[in-house]
């Protein structure tokens, strides 16, 4: 084969083209492969002009493309077989030059390989001579020894008998030496090895001696042993092996029971101890969780190891330990726990300070997550569940106590707002009035402020990182009832509240309450109303993404409380502005001699001050209400110009003329006047605007004068000096009310009942009343 390929190697290019393609398509037959070098899926083409195929026929092939093709093309189709002949040339020779090298490595491989299998038949040849001789040697001595098997097997049971019985004899003075060096667990290994063999061959007087010497033995190491276990000063590994000894020595499993825990419990009991020293509450907690609680759940495993994971053998599977024992632990851990959690709870309720909530969390966080320890090796125990519900009751004091802080912070707040409007603005040359809306939009702004801060703090407790905010607990009710109902609530209704016990003043003077007080306290209510109180418990709903599946407080109820104190603050409010006018006008009319007093020159000074007062409080309230809705004046409302506030605003009306057009005595038309006039109100409920407070305020100090002057009896010029204040009065308090015929009415009402109790009604004439009020 080596011949032909060299030869073919050798033979020129274009010397034989139909033998290289017929070689080349072999080779190409050989692999699978087509002329593109891909693996041959399809049968071979059967047309004779396929030249790629084995039933190419030339002759065919060349009359075909004759008839069809131009010269041109045949020429082309030339010059392209031309290149395809040499490129499968170049391809052939490649090939043959590839598989050329690849079966001469092949011949070196197989020449190496007789060589190595020469020498293996070598190393087998002599591998079996040895094996032979061996297994000669073998044989020759087991013939040999044939003769002597039984007596070797005879003299080795001899042996080991006499090894045992060696054993037995030297067991008393081997305890005795374990016992001297304190090797309980060795001395209890070897007696229970030889208790069955003693105790079987008891009869025996040899075997009965020494098993009453490793009796005496035992009960003494027992002793020892017990002693031990009273004296507590070991170590827990120590107790653990000195009762797995005595158990193994058949001790009271009931007895020994107890004497572990109360061992354990004095360790426990001075781990309490410890924690009684003042620290702050996460190391108090941490000391708690790396004393007690490991020390505890140290004893719970030592303890099931010993009682109740140990496997029953012989007549104490009958006695059920496992279950006497574990109602025991039970027990034990409750009682132990309950100490601990008394301490923990203690300490927790020193935590009076709201101001960082972050260590109260993270020692609540360690405290549960500590306790799970507890749930993994002794389930069905109350103390995880405890430690929980002391997590929860932790929770609910900090939500009391944040709520405490807040109620503490607004009466903090009013405090300072109230002496800002107790101290004038020297500094400006204002008075407090002037600083209302500020004072409003600090104290609005610092409780927003206070709030959120607080909610923040709470939020702590429902972090993702903290264990127990997956809990039930902190998932719905804390969220819902804890900090949505008994914080932000109970905060928004405490405001309500706390403004509505401003009202509650009494006195003439409204007790000791500012009215601006009042006034702003009002506004900040209708503020919670319209808008607040939306904002907060949105924000704690999203903030603690709260589940109303509880009853919650709804919002519409909350601003329904706010807008009644706001509407009961303002009412509140226009009843003290309103005495404290009345009461000037009061002591006006009650110290003045109204029948022996002259002939009025100006208007009095008290009629003057209410003016003024009215004014200012229409400033005062104008600051936090809107103006509101007026009747349309008439077009006699005032004689002359004047302006309330400033120069450049000017407003007229016509004052009415207050001089009776008949006697004054005639009682019949003033009752018929009465009839058709309409009814006044004088406590009607007051609108959140300007012109409704004010006009409260004017119809109550306007009533006290009516109900003054009809205590009194005027003489001649008494009665001209009330027409001249009340013609005062019109000139001014008409454009603070919301309707001009109400002053109007009570104006009339003023002089008409003082024309009623004159001696001599004479009244003054309107236009001397005019020049006496244009110059007052």
């Amino acid at each position: 084969m080596d011949g032909d390929i060299c030869a073919t190697a050798t033979t020129p290019p274009d010397s034989d083209p139909a033998r290289k393609r017929r070689v080349h398509g072999m080779l190409k037959l050989y692999y699978g492969l087509n002329e593109e070098g891909k693996t041959v899926d399809q049968a071979e083409s059967m047309n004779p002009c396929d030249i790629n195929g084995t039933h190419f026929d030339p002759e065919v092939y060349l009359n075909k493309f004759r008839r069809e093709c131009s010269l041109g093309e045949l020429m082309d189709q030339e010059s392209c077989m031309v290149k395809q002949i040499r490129s499968l040339d170049s391809d052939m020779q490649t090939l043959v030059y590839e598989n050329y090298n690849k079966f001469i490595s092949a011949t070196d491989t197989i020449r190496k390989m007789k060589n190595d299998f020469k020498k293996m038949e070598d190393e087998m040849d002599c591998l079996s001579t040895n094996m032979a001789a061996i297994t000669e040697f073998s044989a020759h001595i087991s013939g040999t020894l044939q003769d002597q098997h039984a007596q070797i097997t005879k003299l080795s049971g001899v042996h080991n008998l006499l090894r045992k019985l060696q054993f037995l004899f030297e067991l008393p003075a081997r305890l005795n030496k374990c016992l001297e060096l304190q090797a309980y667990s060795q001395a209890v290994s070897s007696h229970r090895r030889a208790r069955c063999v003693l105790q079987q061959y008891s009869h025996m007087p040899s075997f009965r001696g020494i098993q009453d010497d490793c009796h005496a033995i035992m009960d003494k190491l027992a002793q020892e042993l017990r002693q031990k276990f009273r004296d507590g000063g070991s170590s827990a590994k120590d107790l653990s092996e000195c009762v797995e000894l005595l158990l193994q020595l058949d001790e009271p499993a009931e007895e020994l029971c107890d004497k572990f825990l109360i061992h354990a419990q004095s360790r426990l009991e001075t781990n309490l101890r410890g924690l009684e020293a003042e620290t702050d509450i996460l190391e108090f907690i941490d000391r708690g969780c790396n004393e007690f609680v490991s020390s505890l759940c140290l004893v719970i495993a030592s303890y099931q190891e010993l009682f109740v994971n140990r496997p029953q053998e012989g007549n104490l599977a009958s006695k059920n330990i496992p279950q006497m024992a574990i109602g025991k632990l039970h027990a034990f851990v409750d009682a132990m726990a309950t100490c601990y959690f008394s301490l923990v709870e203690r300490r927790i309720q020193e935590e009076k300070s709201v101001g960082d909530n972050s260590l109260l969390v993270r020692a609540l966080d360690r405290f549960h997550r500590r306790l799970q320890a507890v749930a993994k090796l002794l389930p069905g125990s109350a103390v995880p569940s405890q430690g929980t519900e002391i997590v929860v009751r932790a929770a609910r004091e900090r939500i009391k106590q944040y709520l405490a802080a807040l109620q503490s912070f607004y009466l903090d707040s009013l405090r300072d707002v109230r002496q800002a409007l107790a101290a004038p603005r020297l500094a400006t040359g204002k008075d407090a009035p002037a600083s209302l809306p500020e004072l409003l939009s600090s104290l609005s702004a610092s409780i927003l402020n206070q709030i959120k801060s607080v909610l923040a703090s709470v939020h702590l407790f429902t972090a993702k990182d903290i264990t127990f905010s997956n809990k039930p607990y902190f998932k719905g009710e804390f969220c819902s009832q804890g900090v949505r109902e008994s914080l932000v609530v109970n905060f928004i209704k405490f405001v309500c509240q706390s403004s509505r016990q401003f009202c509650e003043s009494a006195g003439d003077r409204g007790g000791s309450t500012p009215p601006a007080l009042l006034l702003l306290l009002s506004r900040l209510c209708l503020d919670y109303e319209t808008s607040t109180i939306t904002y907060i418990l949105t924000l704690t709903d999203e903030q603690f993404l709260v589940q109303h599946r509880s009853p919650v407080t709804a919002v519409a109820a909350l601003c329904g409380e706010a807008r009644e104190a706001a509407q009961k603050l303002l009412k509140h409010y226009v009843k003290v502005q309103g005495l404290i006018i009345s009461q000037m006008l009061r002591k006006s009319v009650e110290t003045r001699d109204w029948v022996n007093t002259i002939e009025p020159r100006n208007v009095r000074a008290v009629m003057k001050r209410v003016v003024e007062d009215t004014t200012s409080i229409d400033v005062q309230v104008s600051l936090l209400y809107e103006e509101g809705t007026r009747k349309a004046h008439s077009s006699d409302s005032s004689k002359r110009t004047f302006s309330v506030y400033s120069g450049s605003r000017q407003q007229t009306r016509y004052a009415p003329s207050y001089t009776p057009s008949a006697a004054m005595d005639t009682n019949f038309l003033s009752n018929i006047h009465k009839l058709f006039s309409e009814r006044i109100d004088i406590f009607s409920p007051v609108e959140f605007n300007k012109v409704s407070v004010v006009t409260g305020i004017i119809k109550i100090s306007l009533k006290t004068f009516l109900e003054c002057v009809r205590l009194r009896t005027f003489g001649r010029y008494g009665l001209q000096q009330i027409q001249v204040d009340c013609n005062y009065l019109q000139m001014y308090l008409w454009r603070f009310v919301s309707d001009e015929n109400l002053v109007h009415f009570l104006l009339d009402e003023i002089v008409g009942s003082t024309a009623h109790r004159c001696l001599d009604p004479a009244p003054m004439e309107q236009s001397v009343i005019e020049v006496i009020c244009e110059r007052g």
